[in-house]
């Protein structure tokens, strides 16, 4: 049973008044960090927990570029919160991700702008997050990997919003 007490503040918890309509029926939280978007989502994370935010169970342990628990076309939603960033070759893994969404399906992503992140970085005198791999990493980044992917759609997206993040939720429209 998760605590009442959050020992850090999640970027989830950023983004999750915005963001858990879209998080309904079965689905994943990849990279949950111990605070999932919505109670009910599967939590997914690395073999070694990274974070402790609250109580919640991580059900699976493994590589988020490889959803192989999953069969195609099964989910309703895929959530994921600062974690796409960290992956050289984006559009693999939003495939993957999108792979096990069911027609009508949703990607929730909530995601740093690596520019104003990093300008945020910088104003609160830290080294930004070595992990991300893309210096023009945004929203218009992965709208252009979209825009080869016809069986996918746009239905919301924002940004800025909690200073340097974008959100974007991504219908799929066909297998």
């Amino acid at each position: 049973m998760p605590s009442s007490v959050s020992i850090k503040r999640s970027e989830t918890s950023k983004c999750r008044e915005s963001l858990k309509k879209y998080c309904s029926g079965d689905g994943l939280d990849i990279g949950f960090g111990g605070d999932p978007i919505v109670s009910h989502a599967i939590c997914v994370d690395l073999l070694k927990p990274y974070a402790r935010y609250l109580d919640y169970p991580q059900h699976l342990h493994g590589d988020a570029k490889n959803l192989y628990w999953f069969k195609d076309c099964c989910l309703n939603f895929v959530y994921s919160s600062h974690l796409l960033e960290d992956f050289e070759d984006t559009g693999a893994v939003l495939d993957e991700w999108t792979r096990v969404l069911k027609v009508g399906g949703v990607l929730v992503l909530f995601l740093p702008d690596e520019k104003a992140y990093r300008e945020h970085c910088r104003r609160q005198g830290k080294p930004p997050n070595i992990h991300h791999i893309h210096e023009d990493f945004s929203l218009e980044f992965i709208k252009c990997i979209l825009k080869s992917r016809s069986n996918l759609e746009i239905i919301h997206e924002k940004f800025p919003t909690e200073i340097y993040n974008f959100e974007l939720v991504i219908r799929k429209i066909s297998p």
